[in-house]
């Protein structure tokens, strides 16, 4: 039963870091899901501490993922039509035109958004979706680093 749990957590860590890029999988829960395989096992490498802390760590990532982006567009003078496009504009990207549409996608999507409005100019637009794309690339970064680090962990106990 150990070796299908922690066959079940690499996978896990592996969608789980996957998800960190693509917006339609929820990278950090899954990569916690890991986690808790790998405590299911006989090894049980975790106290209740460490889950808890991982699992509000999870929670929190998983909330600034959808806030960090809006942050970003707005601090940089978006409308709530610039932050639907930067989201349309990413799903767009990265069915249409992966792997670059993801970078691209909000960033257009954003600009797009922002001049449908048509009261901002090319300058407001552009710089709209600048903090769109900022936004994301934060918001990446922070899902791909608690990830990662769930990932680190999960490898040291089950080669330890």
């Amino acid at each position: 039963m150990d070796i299908l749990l922690v066959i079940l957590g690499f996978v896990c860590m592996i969608v789980g870091i996957l998800g960190c890029f693509l917006p339609i999988i929820p990278g950090p829960p899954i990569s916690f899901l890991s986690l808790l395989l790998l405590q299911w096992t006989e090894k049980s490498p975790f106290d209740s501490d460490t889950l808890w802390l991982w699992a509000f760590i999870t929670a929190a990532v998983t909330a600034l993922d959808y806030v960090v982006p809006i942050y970003g567009t707005k601090k940089f003078g978006g409308t709530k039509r610039g932050v639907w496009g930067s989201t349309i504009g990413l799903v767009v990207g990265l069915f249409f035109f992966p792997p670059f549409g993801i970078i691209v996608g909000p960033f257009v999507g954003a600009f797009l958004g922002e001049m449908s409005t048509g009261k901002a100019t090319n300058q407001e637009a552009l710089k709209s979706a600048f903090g769109s794309f900022i936004g994301f690339l934060v918001g990446t970064l922070i899902k791909l680093i608690a990830s990662g680090y769930m990932a680190w962990m999960f490898v040291k106990y089950v080669f330890a």
